[in-house]
Formats: C-alpha cells, sequence, structure tokens
C-alpha cells in the first residue's frame, strides 16, 4: 500500500474530509490523493493557486505580506490553509508554496525550499521542507508531494 492509500484509508476510517491549496506541487498532490479508489468519500476541494493573485482571491492571503515576504513563506503557507478551510470547512486543510527550480532560488529562499500547513479548526501545524537544490523539477515535486503525504498521515494518526 502506497502512502496516498494510507492516508486515504486513515481519512474513511476517522470520517474526515480533506482540501488541497497548492502551488509548487502544481496539483500532484490532489493526484496523488484521487489517485486512491473511493477517494470522493474524503476529498472535499483541491485547487493549485499558483499566481500570488489565486492565494489572495481565493484564499484570502495578505496581499502585504506576498509584497513584503513573498509566497514562499510559514505565514503564506499557514494562509493558504486558513483560507482554504474558510472555503471548505473540511476537517483537513493542507497548503503547499515553495520552489521546485531550477530556477527562482536566492540565498535565502534556495531551490527545494517548501513550506506545507496542515490545517483544522482546532489546531494546525507548518512543516518547513527542504530538498537537494540540483534535483530535477519533476522529481522535486514528486519529493514534496510525497512528504506533504507523509506529514498528513503522522498528523492524522496522532
Amino acid at each position: 500500500m502506497d502512502i496516498a492509500e494510507e492516508v486515504g484509508r486513515l481519512l474513511i476510517e476517522k470520517k474526515l474530509t480533506v482540501s488541497t491549496a497548492e502551488s509548487c506541487t502544481g496539483g500532484l498532490l490532489s493526484s496523488k490523493l484521487t489517485d486512491v479508489s473511493g477517494s470522493s468519500a474524503y476529498i472535499t476541494l483541491n485547487i493549485v493557486t499558483y499566481a500570488n493573485e489565486a492565494k489572495m482571491q481565493l484564499l484570502g492571503v495578505n496581499e502585504d505580506l506576498l509584497k513584503t515576504k513573498g509566497a514562499v513563506c510559514e505565514e503564506c503557507a499557514y494562509q493558504m490553509a486558513k483560507g482554504l478551510f474558510e472555503l471548505t470547512k473540511s476537517d483537513i486543510c493542507v497548503s503547499t508554496t515553495g520552489i521546485a527550480g531550477p530556477t527562482g532560488g536566492s540565498a535565502d529562499k534556495p531551490v527545494g525550499l517548501m513550506y506545507s500547513c496542515i490545517y483544522t479548526p482546532k489546531e494546525y501545524k507548518i512543516y518547513k521542507i527542504i530538498k537537494p537544490s540540483d534535483t530535477p523539477r519533476i522529481e522535486m515535486k514528486e519529493l514534496f508531494a510525497e512528504e506533504v503525504l507523509k506529514n498528513i498521515k503522522t498528523f492524522i494518526k496522532n
């Protein structure tokens, strides 16, 4: 059983719903979750908010935050997940924002940096994930999505 199937089984067992707001993973997390037969029982809404405008309009991410800190930061991951909760009321809302590369990184925010937030009405957790900057883009997205699935699994179990 792969990690997405394990997450699906846990969501069904615990009668939980999930939604995703993705940026750097570009829908790959959603794809992995929906690859599981029966996923319609637990998925509420998955969206790709790649552009900052989409993050602001759909998820309510603060424009000043995006101007001052950019989209790749803990606060943006949090606001994306919280905004997704406001939109969907899913039991678990997950966001991803980062730099998949191979271009676009900086000293402060290198290629391979991703923030993810798992948000529920009772608690939230922000994850900082760093992968090797020389990882090819498609593989980077794969690594990011797999890491988030592992974090969702652990979050649900705890």
